[in-house]
């Protein structure tokens, strides 16, 4: 599954830690979803989804 997050993330001016501590994760999961070696769980992407309003499908692309 490719994302669009450090996209948008970048774009917010948020750093992976700022993310990581609005979401309430580890830096490293951002990380991980950032270069694809880690899916999010359906409620994590949608909070993902709603933290930059929009849906989980403009952001998590299925090849």
């Amino acid at each position: 599954m490719r994302n669009d997050l450090r996209e948008l993330r970048q774009a917010a001016g948020l750093s992976q830690r700022k993310l990581a501590e609005a979401l309430d994760v580890s830096r490293q999961t951002i990380n991980s979803i950032e270069t694809g070696r880690y899916d999010p769980s359906l409620p994590l992407a949608i909070a993902i989804a709603r933290h930059f309003h929009r849906t989980v499908e403009e952001i998590f692309h299925v090849d």
